[in-house]
């Protein structure tokens, strides 16, 4: 079968070209920017790529048009589906309809931590010999790819609560149809889709809605919001994180802690990521993993190996003594978490924080009340405010405890940080996309001082 995607080099998209290559399908597909690591890693896989909406990538016509959500009504690759009375479907729906039906499928929903804690679970159950499936919105480093068929029954899902295509306003989880779910918290996100945090809760309800009474929900016990989406509903036996598992932090920095189920010491993680959400994220991971039947001793052997994804916390280089980390924070409490990890990490070291706010949400300013104070254990702050910003990151600024500027270009920011940052330094950039390659040009420009 010959399967044309629309939409192809998102995250989400290239692995579900990946995983129709892997399984025989003739694989094509199309993006408005088609750049690499995903075009590299597509075109590695043998699948032609087009960049923009030539209807000439329709020829020859394929058997099924796979569009994603980052495309509308307007565009004229979808008008010419419609017009052309082209069979078409949703990511979504395609994963379900060619390879999750006979799969027990472990899906990782919430608002935070699905990348990391989807890329813990698929890691625990390899290591275990399982050979799991998986799709993940990033690229987990024991794997070095973000999705593959997987040998065994076993799926792990990152189970997005963004929406399916313009033609399906559901979100991409209630087609994934998990054995084992995990919930690890839910606040107001995607302003763009959702008017308030009860229309996430509604979704959210379908899927649980969908979860077998012989599988499992995994929750934090504490969090209200999914307390009070799990109390319109459910059929499926549940565990907690707080109640049935619990974890002792060996290390204030999250780097060691004790895993407890039912009260009883199962062992301690001694590992390289840091921060309490890493430690409740593992806990999941652990949970989900023994529903899978994986021991906890393995699970815990296996974290003791497990490299962070990519763009969590990552660091990108270090000049003169500088760090410059990288992290795809983009909500508030994301924010707040991983500044809170760096500063358990280097003590009284300086932390320069740079945010770019690029996230629907973000720009609506939905969230511009809690964000002075998710940045406050840092010791300076940089914004980057875009021309097209309908609101002004200036009145934050003022509001904010650790200096804070604003800066209308990302070379701005680079001579702002070079001309600040002294041995020592940790340099912590945030933001969900690209943001210009900063990175590397500061680490550039950090080393010409030294050449």
């Amino acid at each position: 079968m010959h399967v044309h995607i629309l939409g192809i080099c998102g995250s989400f998209m290239g692995g579900i070209a990946a995983i129709a290559k892997s399984l025989g399908h003739t694989v094509t597909g199309s993006d408005s920017n088609v750049y690499p690591p995903m075009s590299t890693q597509l075109e590695a896989l043998g699948i032609t790529l087009t960049e923009g909406d030539d209807v000439a990538q329709f020829t020859p016509q394929p058997d099924i048009v796979v569009i994603g959500n980052a495309l509308s009504r307007g565009n004229p690759a979808v008008e010419y589906v419609l017009s052309r009375n082209l069979p078409y479907t949703s990511g979504p729906q395609w994963l379900l309809d060619n390879l999750l039906t006979d799969r027990w499928v472990i899906g990782i929903a919430g608002t935070h931590g699905k990348t990391t804690t989807s890329s813990m679970v698929a890691w625990i159950l390899e290591h275990a010999d399982l050979q799991p499936g998986f799709l993940i919105g990033g690229i987990p480093q024991n794997f070095g790819i973000s999705a593959r068929t997987g040998e065994s029954p076993f799926f792990v899902i990152e189970a997005d609560e963004y929406d399916s295509a313009f033609f399906d306003k559901r979100s991409k989880f209630v087609h994934y149809r998990p054995k084992t779910l995990v919930l690890n918290n839910l606040e107001f996100d995607h302003a763009d889709i959702f008017v308030d945090l009860a229309a996430i809760q509604t979704q959210f309800h379908h899927l649980v809605r969908m979860v077998p009474g012989n599988g499992l929900i995994l929750s934090p016990a504490q969090d209200s919001a999914l307390n009070d989406t799990l109390d319109k509903g459910c059929w499926t036996q549940r565990q907690s994180l707080g109640n049935d598992w619990h974890a002792k932090l060996i290390e204030p920095d999250g780097s060691a802690f004790s895993v407890y189920f039912h009260d009883e010491h199962q062992g301690d993680v001694h590992w390289s990521l840091l921060g309490q959400h890493n430690v409740d994220n593992a806990m999941m991971a652990i949970a989900a993993a023994h529903h899978a039947g994986v021991r906890v001793s393995d699970a815990i052997t296996a974290l003791a190996r497990f490299e962070n994804v990519k763009r969590r916390m990552e660091v990108r280089g270090q000049v003169n003594g500088i760090t410059v980390y990288d992290d795809f924070a983009h909500h508030p409490t994301a924010i707040d978490t991983t500044v809170a990890g760096l500063r358990n990490k280097v003590g009284t070291g300086r932390i320069l924080a740079v945010l770019e706010p690029r996230s629907n949400t973000m720009k609506m300013g939905v969230h511009k009340a809690a964000l002075a104070a998710s940045w406050e254990q840092a010791d300076a702050v940089y914004l980057f405010e875009p021309a097209n910003m309908p609101w002004s990151l200036t009145e934050i600024a003022a509001q904010s405890r650790p200096p804070t500027e604003c800066h209308a270009s990302v070379d701005a920011i680079i001579a702002a940080l070079h001309k600040e940052a002294r041995p020592g330094d940790s340099i912590l950039i945030m933001s969900n996309g690209g943001f210009d390659n900063i990175h590397q040009r500061l680490l550039d420009t950090l080393a010409q001082e030294s050449a």
